[in-house]
Parts: structure tokens; C-alpha cells; sequence
């Protein structure tokens, strides 16, 4: 488990949540968790003059995504890119973000090295590789290639009822925290357009029914309002991406219950350095398309009623980005729902009740900010900011 200690951080002015601000507190974790009591022995941190936020969530990371290159992050050696999960999940505890969903890629042995503390990194929840329909977004090979590909270390390409059933039952068996589907094309992938849905009605009712019984939810990599419609009508819980979006159907997804968690971040990196790292020209065009949607999308759907979270989904050399996808956010929402949508919404939609906000119970992940991010967000994302990271009570380093 994440190591847990004991801290008091005095005097600083501490996030309350969605409409209530910031008070004036103590926060007090006991054994890695805030309470309302300091232990016999336990460390002090006068943070006078200071504010605290809860530590931040990104719900849509990728561990694996060591590169731009679609059939690497797939097939290059799992050794390699483990090492680098750990690199990347290590650089984004010391950004803020004290916990992150996985929804493309991890595994149960990446959760155990976290579990067991080998390396430094957030608290870590995984879907496993997504699944995709053959010549999906999750199908790596372009139109002239002629080679088999059925799984990879990200996506995996399942096909009909049966054995998307048998699917969903072996990642969860394996300890994955929910499911992720590709109902659309997407920016990565060659040879599907971005606007049409993906897997039949009968494949994702099959996947949404495997997942609820076990007690836990389908997310799906989704675009445009017609693959958005026929995810949440056959059970999808929660929506990737979005850009493309339209009012009526972000009111659906208000009236079912449906979350949003958009990546902002994404599309803007991949617009100034795609063509430096290597993305090729195909992904290049399809990311023009979706580049511009983003924020709009994201408040419109806000303004619906949606549960609006907040990701990254960032690859290879980008995910440096990290930080600008939370200005990113602030610039699509505004500085107070930003901030909720990083913490207890997302906490909301990953169901967990101990993360994403700092009264009696919550895990002890803080971020000590030297100013108030509501009147000035950037202390929260410049890279030159001076934040002090707080995991389960213990200051990282």
C-alpha cells in the first residue's frame, strides 16, 4: 500500500469544496488518513499564509504510452514500458496528482509494484488494455499492412458477444477497476473516421452487463454525438474524450447519470509538437478536427448537468504536459469547477469515497499551494510554482 504516516499542517486555509471555498484549519492526518485528533508523535508543518486543495486526480492517464508510435507502445517489450510507467507515474505525484485512472493499458503486476511502494507513485487504478473491434481505435495496423495484431500492452481487438464477454471476465479477475471500449474513431488509430460509432448494440450491452454485475462501470473512448448516443444507450457510465458533442446529447448524459472526463491537454500538445516527435500525418489531420471542440464541449456539457471530470491522456514525451492540461481546464470551466472537477468529481466517477476531498476519513493527499488558486490558478499549474505534495500524510520528496 501507498506508505502512510502522520502530519499536521497548521494554519493554512484548506479547499471545502464545489461553492463552499476555503477555511482557515489545522489539517490533521493520523496514520495516513485526516482526522479530527493529532497523534503522540507527529510532525508539524506551519503552513501559514498558504492554501491547501485536495491532492489532484487525473482519470485519464496511460502508463504505457512511452512514445507516439502506436504499434511500439503495443508490442515493444513490456519490461521497457513498465520501467517507464513507473518514470511517468513517479513525475506525476510530484506534479499534485496523488491519484490517477489508468484507462488504456496497466496491469496487476505495474499495480502491485505500486502497492508495494517500489517506486514513488499516485494511488494507481487500471482497466487493462482497451478493447476494440477490429479496425478500431484500438487496432494499430494501417489500411496497406497485412499483419495480425490481436492484443497489445494497451488495446486489445475483441470481436463479438462471446468473447467480449470472456474479456471483460478475465480483466476483472486480474484486478482491473473498470472497463474501457472504443465506441469511436480516434486521433491515434489509421484507418477509422473519428465521427463514427463503434462495436454493435449487442457487443456493448454484453461488456456493460459483464462489468455492472461485478459491481463496476464501462468507460468509453467516444467523440461525437452519435457514438456518445449509442455508448450511453446500451450502459456506458462515463465518456473519454467528447470533443465533438452537441447540447442534446450532453443532455442525455445529464438525465442517465453519464460522466464526462475530457482531455483538453491532448489535442493542444499534439498540435505544437506532434509532427517533431513522429505522430504521423494521418493522426496529425484527424487531431485538427477535434482540436478546436474541446473546451466547448466540455462546457457545454457542464452547463447540462454533466458530471464534467478531468484527464490528460497524454503520450510519449508530452506528458511533460501534464500541468497545462489543468490551465487548460481552468480556461474551459472556470477556476472553481477546474478544481472540483480534478478532485471530488473525479473522485465521484472513479467511485471512491476517501479521495478527492479533505474531511474525517479522506486519505491524506494534499497540495500545499503558496497562493489561492480561485483568485490565481497558476500557482496549481506553472511549472515554477512551490508546491509541497502530500500522499497518505508523508511530504514527497
Amino acid at each position: 500500500m501507498v506508505q502512510t504516516a502522520s502530519l499536521v499542517i497548521a494554519g493554512a486555509r484548506v479547499w471545502q469544496g464545489l461553492g463552499k471555498g476555503f477555511a482557515e484549519r489545522d489539517l490533521v492526518i493520523v496514520d495516513g488518513r485526516v482526522s479530527d485528533r493529532a497523534g503522540v508523535e507527529t510532525d508539524v508543518i506551519d503552513a501559514t499564509g498558504k492554501w491547501i486543495v485536495p491532492g489532484l486526480i487525473d482519470a485519464h492517464f496511460h502508463a504505457y504510452a512511452y512514445g507516439v508510435d502506436q504499434f511500439q507502445n503495443e508490442r515493444g517489450p513490456l519490461s521497457y514500458a513498465a520501467v517507464k510507467g513507473a518514470e511517468r507515474l513517479g513525475a506525476a505525484l510530484r506534479r499534485g496528482f496523488t491519484t490517477v485512472r489508468d484507462v488504456a493499458g496497466g496491469d496487476i503486476g505495474l499495480k502491485r509494484a505500486v502497492d508495494r511502494d517500489v517506486f514513488a507513485s499516485p494511488r494507481y487504478l487500471f482497466t487493462g488494455p482497451a478493447l476494440s473491434q477490429t479496425g478500431g481505435h484500438g487496432d494499430p495496423r494501417s489500411e496497406h499492412v497485412d499483419v495480425c495484431f490481436g492484443h497489445g500492452h494497451m488495446c486489445d481487438v475483441v470481436d463479438g458477444v462471446d468473447a467480449l464477454r470472456l474479456a471483460v471476465r478475465n480483466r476483472l479477475r486480474t484486478g482491473a477497476h473498470a472497463i474501457k471500449v472504443m465506441t469511436s474513431g480516434g486521433v491515434f488509430s489509421l484507418t477509422d473516421p473519428v465521427r463514427v460509432p463503434q462495436y454493435s448494440a449487442d457487443e456493448l450491452r454484453a461488456v456493460c452487463d459483464e462489468a455492472a454485475r461485478r459491481g463496476t462501470y464501462v468507460t468509453a473512448h467516444s467523440y461525437s454525438s452519435e457514438s456518445v448516443m449509442h455508448s450511453i444507450e446500451n450502459g456506458v457510465r462515463c465518456i473519454e474524450h467528447g470533443n465533438l458533442i452537441d447540447a442534446e446529447t450532453a443532455a442525455e448524459m445529464a438525465r442517465r447519470g453519464v460522466s464526462l472526463v475530457p482531455t483538453l491537454v491532448t489535442y493542444d500538445a499534439m498540435g505544437r509538437r506532434g509532427a517533431e516527435l513522429g505522430l504521423n500525418s494521418i493522426s496529425l489531420a484527424k487531431n485538427q478536427e477535434v482540436l478546436t471542440k474541446g473546451k466547448e464541449a466540455a462546457a457545454t456539457a457542464l452547463a447540462a448537468g454533466v458530471r464534467v471530470g478531468f484527464g490528460t491522456d497524454l503520450m510519449g514525451d508530452m506528458e511533460d504536459e501534464q500541468l497545462h492540461g489543468v490551465r487548460l481546464q481552468v480556461d474551459s470551466l472556470g477556476a472553481e469547477q477546474a478544481l472540483h472537477s480534478m478532485t471530488m468529481a473525479n473522485a465521484e466517477i472513479l467511485g471512491d469515497t476517501a479521495i478527492g476531498h479533505l474531511g474525517i476519513g479522506a486519505h491524506g493527499d494534499a497540495v500545499i499551494l503558496d497562493g489561492n488558486p480561485l483568485e490565481d490558478f497558476s500557482v496549481v499549474w506553472a511549472e515554477d510554482a512551490q508546491r509541497t505534495v502530500v500522499q497518505g500524510g508523508a511530504v514527497i520528496g
